[in-house]
């Protein structure tokens, strides 16, 4: 059976393909169309989709968008009429889009799905469902990781209404356990402190997290006095007094100005030790929220393990704590953790729990008796107005809430499932193939090009290729590294990446400023090999999509003088931190990518050769693009980013392309302007 999974329309669109439960293809919409956050109908991914797994759009059986409009339109219209008449320049604004397309959402997608067939609506052979916004995100987390059975946590901004939901995957089914409503949310508090400080929503939280070091969290106490009572459960409500992103077109409000003393800094205005303590407290409170609510669910679901997705899943700083904490034995993290992500997860929750088909974990099949439905679950949930919940046979069920201290399962008929050992921590034996789910470009299509753009190359076998590029790398080059697949999600894991030296310390400043064209203070991660990571960090965990953080080891920092001790903020950017410096954030921690030989060889191999050369078994690695720009797809791309930048060689598969050696590129610095800052 071939599944058809999408998301768009709000940000960060996708589509996913899925055959018989195996995942063969998922693409965001931005790395065709080259416009960041992409949230128009994926038009682009879906023809990828259905070309990798050479078929038609009419060869699809089900088609499934990953949450459910009318719903989101409902809260939409009950925040309203909750608030009013303040929002109502907000009603406004948000009403005419509504009423002439996103309220049609299921007649626009079927009719956009009809023209990439060439037929008529009526003669669409798929048929079309909906999921539930989290369902997506919980069966994106649940599904492709090696678990048999694990809780699972999503936290994001909002979906329908959900804002923070809880479940308990087991062999094929997700159970709804309890959740969070909007307005009170972890993830739009998060938003609200990203556009407080300067940075835009739903694209610079990363970088508020990466600000968050330079800073002190003296701020802690006033967010948790002020802006919300969190209990020790972890639960939370927000004080809406402060906020005004149910009402206005902006998170905060004048409020929330003089609580922080100050207006929000303006968009590419100066960083001041405000932001940066700011930052450092937001951060901090995230952590404790979340450490809460895993200690919770721990506690009422006794799993072993743990699923994180939702856009707060993104958070690797927090999910490192996770780990540190050792609430659970192990965790796992869908790359694809935001919206994108809700395109896989809406197909997989159709094949699992729709199909009620059984599951594969690692290498041993899910023992389970198919003939055996799940019965009506009724969950008692907390602190929250009554509202709906989809049980595990995607049919809706009501659900009383009280006081969320504590949540029931009181009737249940759950799979029996063999729970084996969690082997996450040791490999990468997950369903994500390593989140490798994009297009990838034959040599033919790489030499046409390269011909047709006059460009001057290399072709190389892998023998000859890695001990050369090992060499150019130790000598202090920047390579844009381009092979295999594309990845899935905001992460760049070795397929479309930019790479250097971890041990130069000017490799972070020239990657920043004459490649990146991005902001000085954000750190590069380290791709290391899989096996090597606890000799450099402290963890002994695979991290291969890039959401962990840990920190270096006490043995390989460099303290700081007596003199560095006095520095504040920003000051402290420049002094080398470690024997990797380049890869060493501000507070000694890194966020770490594990890679593997059995989903990446190829990098694998590099970075081996490069530890034969120097002795170092890591990388710099950061994504193939520049500040605004998607990374790279093509490629074309790809050539043109290194042409327009400092970058001294490219490597596109097997074709080695010096800097030096190409007609110098025929434009000026206005190509910037083709891409919207983030």
């Amino acid at each position: 059976m071939n599944i058809l999974g999408i998301s768009a329309y709000y940000h960060d669109s996708a589509a996913a393909l899925i055959r018989d439960g195996e995942i063969i293809a998922a693409a965001q919409e931005e790395r065709f169309s080259r416009k960041k956050h992409d949230a128009r109908f994926p038009k682009n991914a879906i023809a990828y989709c259905l070309k990798e797994a050479k078929i038609d759009l009419q060869q699809l059986d089900r088609i499934v968008f990953y949450d459910k409009p009318l719903v989101k339109f409902e809260r939409l219209l009950e925040t309203y009429l909750a608030y009013a008449p303040q929002g109502f320049r907000s009603f406004l604004t948000a009403m005419p889009i509504w009423l002439k397309e996103k309220l049609y959402l299921k007649t626009m997608l079927k009719r956009e799905l009809a023209e990439m067939a060439n037929c008529k609506t009526s003669k669409l052979q798929p048929s079309l469902l909906f999921t539930e916004h989290h369902q997506s995100h919980a069966a994106s987390a649940f599904f492709p990781s090696p678990f048999q059975k694990a809780a699972v946590l999503c936290l994001d901004g909002v979906g329908e209404w959900a804002t923070t939901s809880v479940w308990l995957g087991d062999g094929n089914q997700l159970i709804p356990q309890w959740e969070i409503d909007f307005p009170h949310s972890l993830g739009l508090l998060y938003s609200a402190f990203t556009y407080y400080t300067g940075f835009k929503v739903n694209s610079g939280e990363y970088k508020l997290m990466g600000l968050a070091p330079y800073g002190e969290p003296k701020y802690v106490d006033k967010i948790l006095t002020h802006l919300m009572d969190l209990k020790d459960d972890g639960t939370f409500r927000l004080n809406m007094d402060y906020f005004n992103y149910t009402v206005g077109l902006t998170m905060t409000n004048k409020k929330f100005d003089e609580l922080f003393e100050g207006p929000p800094r303006q968009g590419e205005g100066k960083l001041t030790q405000r932001e940066m303590d700011i930052a450092a407290s937001i951060q901090v409170v995230t952590e404790e929220v979340v450490l809460r609510l895993c200690r919770t669910v721990k506690k009422e679901l006794d799993v072993d393990y743990l699923c994180l997705a939702g856009g707060v899943a993104l958070n690797c700083v927090a999910n490192g704590r996770i780990l540190r904490e050792g609430i659970f034995k192990d965790i796992w993290i869908q790359p694809a953790a935001g919206d994108a992500g809700g395109a896989l997860g809406a197909a997989l929750a159709i094949w699992y729990q729709y199909g009620e088909q059984t599951r594969t974990v690692g290498d041993e099949l899910f023992a389970v008796n198919n003939n055996i439905k799940p019965e009506r679950t009724e969950v008692l949930i907390t602190n929250l107005e009554r509202t709906e919940v989809l049980t595990t046979n995607l049919e809706r069920t009501e659900v009383l809430t009280t006081n969320l201290e504590r949540t029931e399962v009181l009737t249940t008929s759950q799979a029996v499932a063999t729970v084996a050992k969690s082997v996450a921590h040791l490999t990468c034996h997950d369903q994500m193939r390593g989140s490798y789910l994009g297009p990838r470009f034959t040599d033919t299509e790489i030499l046409e090009y390269l011909d047709a753009v006059k460009a001057s190359y290399h072709r190389l076998d892998d023998a000859e290729l890695m001990p050369q590029l090992a060499e150019i790398l130790e000598q202090g080059n920047v390579v844009g590294w381009f092979q295999g697949r594309m990845e899935f999600g905001p992460r760049a894991l070795g397929g479309r990446s930019i790479i250097g030296d971890p041990r130069n310390a000017k490799m972070q400043s020239v990657m920043n400023l004459k490649i990146k064209y991005r902001e000085s203070f954000r750190p590069f991660a380290p791709s290391i090999l899989a096996e090597r990571v606890a000799d450099y960090f402290e963890m002994d965990h695979s991290s291969p999509y890039m959401l962990l953080v840990a920190p270096v080891k006490t043995s390989l920092r460099i303290p700081m003088t007596a003199e560095q001790e006095q520095l504040f903020g920003i000051e402290k950017l420049n002094i080398p931190r470690s024997e990797i410096p380049s890869v060493t954030h501000v507070d000694y921690s890194a966020r770490i990518q594990t890679v593997h030989k059995e989903t990446n060889p190829r990098y694998y191999d590099l970075i081996s050769h490069f530890e034969r050369r120097s002795g170092c078994p890591i990388l710099v690695n950061t994504s193939f693009n520049v500040r605004g720009e998607p990374i790279v797809c093509t490629p074309e791309d790809a050539y043109r980013c290194f042409m327009r930048t400092e970058m001294d060689y490219l490597v596109l598969e097997n074709f080695l392309i010096p800097k030096s050696e190409q007609i110098p590129w025929k434009q000026d610095d206005a190509w910037k302007n083709e891409f919207e800052l983030d």
